[in-house]
């Protein structure tokens, strides 16, 4: 027998425990196994981000005032009344992520970044830590949510997901408790995302112009009627899930648009750029293209670039390769050009 034995290990074995000496059927002890694994799961998913926290504060703190905040978002519609308290009653509660740059002056006010992680259940982890500190380096205050469904939370976090609805929301959250809390100007807030996260970026900047002054999206998410034909059905089907949408596209199509930005172009009032590459495995280019042609059918102002089989595909602008950051500088002037710095 080994000497050391790992943490997750000897829970496991201690999970284990209690099926010793009783006498239960096999599909009893199963079921049992199973439930008790499902419980291991979410813990040590909260363990792991406990562990990736740790790491903004080391890797951020010579530039960075970090911290992080637990704000109330809309009541999940879907929940089961407990104790009489109705859901309307029932807020949950998100976490959100600031980085302010130790070198700014905090008396007066400054741009922001509205910075959101993608999915469709991720999280804002340490992989964005370089992006963060580009923006300390540019004198952006950066707000990072954690919206419904985001990881490292729980299974009750997990599932409260509302893909492309109330996630939006809780974004919209964060960045309004920010201009209320933190030294920023409202007036000078970017949305800023890739992905899914880009997805987020254009919903909310197009549902609230009056609350941000660009938004910049990167291989966005960008029509989900689409995005399910080209994916596999096991990603369908985790849309479908009962704590998700609920249904698949063939039986809500208008429930799956009213969640696209292409079916919300007509609402853009403030400036865009949208970058996607041709090579991209997770967001198909054609969705991005299909955006352009719908942003374009609107008459809509905007700019785009989409890259020739770029390195990194899906990631492509977002590592740490010197041909994603000389391509994030696109992304930079963009940014100063509409907060001003």
């Amino acid at each position: 027998m080994p000497k050391l034995f790992s943490a997750a290990m000897v829970f496991g074995l201690a999970l284990c425990m209690p099926l010793i000496g009783q006498e239960t059927t096999p599909e009893e002890q199963i079921r049992r196994l199973q439930s008790q694994v499902d419980t291991l799961r979410w813990q040590l998913d909260q363990v792991r981000k406990i562990a990736d926290d740790n790491q903004f504060f080391l890797r951020l703190s010579d530039v960075a005032e970090v911290d992080k905040v637990i704000l109330t978002g809309k009541p999940n519609p879907r929940e089961r009344e407990r104790y009489g308290i109705s859901n309307d009653r029932h807020p949950i509660r998100i976490y959100c992520y600031t980085f302010v740059p130790k070198k700014i002056d905090k008396n007066k006010k400054h741009p922001a970044v509205v910075l959101t992680h993608g999915g469709v259940h991720g999280d804002f982890g340490t992989y964005h830590v370089h992006m963060v500190r580009e923006m300390m380096e540019r004198g952006y205050i950066v707000i990072a949510p954690e919206y419904r469904g985001s990881t490292g939370y729980g299974r009750g976090m997990y599932e409260n997901i509302d893909y492309g609805g109330l996630e939006n929301d809780d974004v919209v959250t964060c960045r309004d408790w920010a201009v209320a809390e933190l030294p920023i100007d409202p007036k000078k807030v970017a949305a800023v995302g890739w992905s899914h996260g880009g997805m987020i970026s254009l919903m909310i900047g197009f549902d609230h112009p009056e609350k941000f002054a660009c938004i910049y999206a990167g291989v966005p998410v960008s029509d989900l009627l689409t995005r399910l034909g080209y994916h596999e059905q096991s990603y369908t089907a985790e849309f479908a899930a009962r704590y998700h949408i609920g249904k698949p596209p063939v039986d809500a199509v208008d429930e799956y648009r009213r969640r696209s930005p292409i079916w919300n172009v007509h609402k853009l009032k403030i400036p865009l750029m949208v970058t996607s590459s041709t090579n991209d495995r997770d967001v198909n280019v054609v969705e991005v293209e299909q955006l352009i042609t719908h942003l374009k059918a609107a008459g809509k102002n905007f700019e785009s670039h989409i890259e020739k089989d770029a390195p990194g595909g899906h990631s492509w602008d977002r590592i740490d390769t010197t041909f994603a950051r000389k391509a994030r500088i696109r992304m930079y002037d963009f940014l100063k050009k509409h907060l001003g710095q």
